[in-house]
């Protein structure tokens, strides 16, 4: 088993925990999930790719590493719990956005001017730490968990056919979980010109635990035993991605798997009109 690791115990003002894993699986030859994240920002950004051969990595790394880098840009300019009266949501929520639009747009350009790129996408669930808050943004089924108080729940919710078909009574998530129509998502980064990106913000707090996956997890790793090996590991995410990423694998390891893990270890409360953001990135630049 190759696995890409990225772990660090550095976090934002040392506050945060955050730990990836990517791994080909078992079944493939090539891995087409991306992963970033940037302990001193507090933004983790993960991406499934899809489409052609090898074009689904080109996607994802499009995808992730634009969003990186606009995410960065914009936190030079501006403090991300400003809040945009406009939208209604913190400014950091809009940088975020901002950044997918523009990967989106990378991602469909490449594809139209890369025959052997046609048709690519990938999908992409991003997290951004801040002022005791996340932002999460996602386009198609990668996902994002919060383990709070001995409870595990999935704050986003897929952008595929199977949701559709969950939503008007078809099947239950149980029932789900057997079904061939898995994987066909209805919502990808740059398959079109434009895309929605769905977005929300929730309060944080001390030992939460996030994950942000790829399909690769979820379709081979129930709620209950991701729900299990977070209790279990909870106070080591290293130990806790490896584990996640064995699971899949000994479920059949039949896509690739990826795994972001932050878990907050002190409140990170926002001073009033604190310019530490843009110190950080001046310093990591």
């Amino acid at each position: 088993m190759t696995v890409q690791r990225l772990g660090t115990d550095m976090g934002l003002q040392d506050k945060l925990t955050l730990v990836g894993r990517s791994d080909v699986g078992l079944r493939r030859d090539h891995n087409e999930d991306s992963i970033a994240l940037d302990p001193n920002l507090g933004l983790v950004v993960l991406a499934d790719g899809m489409g052609g051969y090898k074009a689904g990595e080109v996607a994802s790394a499009i995808a992730v590493n634009v969003v990186m880098e606009e995410v960065r840009n914009s936190l030079r300019q501006d403090v991300p719990q400003a809040l945009d009266r406009e939208s209604g949501y913190c400014r950091g929520t809009l940088f975020v956005r901002e950044a997918v639009a523009k990967a989106n747009d990378a991602i469909y350009t490449t594809a139209q001017a890369q025959p052997q790129c046609q048709g690519m996408g990938t999908t992409i669930v991003v997290a951004l730490f801040y002022n005791d808050r996340i932002t999460i943004a996602h386009v198609g089924d990668s996902r994002l968990y919060r383990l709070r108080g001995g409870q595990l729940e999935q704050l986003t919710v897929d952008h595929s056919l199977l949701q559709e078909l969950i939503e008007k009574g078809f099947y239950t998530k149980e029932e789900a979980r057997s079904s061939n129509q898995k994987n066909l998502v209805t919502r990808a980064m740059g398959v079109e010109a434009a895309v929605e990106t769905s977005l929300q913000e929730e309060p944080v707090e001390t030992d939460d635990i996030y994950l942000l996956c790829s399909d690769g997890l979820s379709d081979l790793v129930s709620d209950e035993d991701i729900h299990l090996t977070l209790e279990e590991y909870s106070a080591n995410l290293d130990q806790a991605a490896d584990a996640l990423i064995q699971k899949a694998n000994r479920g059949g390891g039949s896509d690739n798997v990826s795994v972001l893990l932050v878990k907050p270890t002190k409140p990170f409360p926002a001073r009033v009109g604190s310019t530490w953001y843009s110190k950080v990135i001046n310093w990591f630049n």
